[in-house]
């Protein structure tokens, strides 16, 4: 049984889990998922309900924010640590923000302040671990609107602080850096066939992610310019190397880094490499 995000993870989930192979579909507004591997099957719940369910067992694994792992101090496995979140690559942030003319310039400036936010028992502990105390309150969304009317501060989540800007607000610090964990019940991982099953999904997940960043290159060269190609281009480490008919030339075919291709191929280029294709990819297992 498999836990998967609803709200603002469901879509960059639902594609990764595709390029890792497995088709999810489902009807709108439906929480049942149709997945096209028959050993499995999963409900669509909100990331921060996830890690309770599945230390409680009705999920076997699931995928959520490390952030509400922490926030419900959920006993679960996490087994990889999955670098995608609903709009890039980025870590989310957790913050504390206030507006742009708050006298707010330090955590201890929130002494007897109201604070609202999702993240209510993570924001109290950290409030308390360094000795302040203030009124921390549960917000149901829109956060950035209750200062400063409602609240002195909030914190909330951000990827990029574009949110927080055009609210003319302003981070005063940091609480917690959350990726998107896969996690596992304890005695699902304990199970060997639900484990290897789980670890599965894991390694083709990652496998995708991995992809995304990169990309093939192959590419037809003279056998006397492979040394200055290692030699110039130390991102082709180990490339796939293939005779021809011509006995002077090799092809060769290697995976790097799709952001360093446009400053590699003038120098392939240059070195006498001819018929370069660039391609996309699926998964990179190691």
């Amino acid at each position: 049984m498999l836990g998967l995000p609803k709200g603002s993870l469901e879509e960059s989930t639902r594609n990764l889990f595709a390029k890792a192979g497995y088709k999810i579909s489902v009807s709108s507004r439906s929480y049942r998922p149709s997945i096209d591997d028959p050993e499995l099957d999963g409900r669509f719940v909100r990331s921060q309900e996830m890690s309770r369910y599945v230390e409680h067992g009705f999920f076997d694994c699931g995928l959520c924010g490390h952030d509400w792992v922490v926030e419900n101090g959920s006993d679960v496995i996490e087994v990889c640590e999955l670098g995608y979140s609903r709009a890039s690559r980025n870590p989310a942030r957790w913050v504390i923000a206030v507006p742009e003319a708050s006298a707010v310039k330090t955590i201890a400036d929130l002494q007897g302040k109201r604070i609202a936010t999702e993240l209510v028992g993570t924001t109290k502990k950290f409030l308390s671990d360094r000795g302040v105390s203030a009124v921390v309150e549960f917000s149901w969304g829109a956060t950035e609107v209750k200062v400063p009317d409602l609240v002195d501060a909030i914190v909330d989540i951000t990827e990029t602080g574009s949110s927080l800007r055009a609210n003319k607000l302003r981070i005063v610090e940091t609480i917690l850096t959350s990726t998107t964990r896969f996690i596992a019940n304890k005695a699902s991982w304990a199970n060997p066939a639900k484990r290897r099953k789980i670890e599965t999904i894991a390694m083709l997940l990652k496998g995708a992610l991995e992809a995304e960043i990169k990309v093939g290159l192959k590419m037809n060269l003279p056998k006397s310019a492979l040394e200055a190609v290692s030699r110039a281009l130390p991102a082709l480490r180990n490339p796939t190397i293939s005779p021809l008919s011509n006995p002077e030339w090799v092809a060769l075919e290697t995976i790097t880094d799709e952001s360093v291709v446009r400053e590699i191929i003038p120098k392939l280029k240059e070195l006498g490499a001819e018929g370069i294709v660039e391609y996309p990819l699926n998964k990179v297992v190691y």
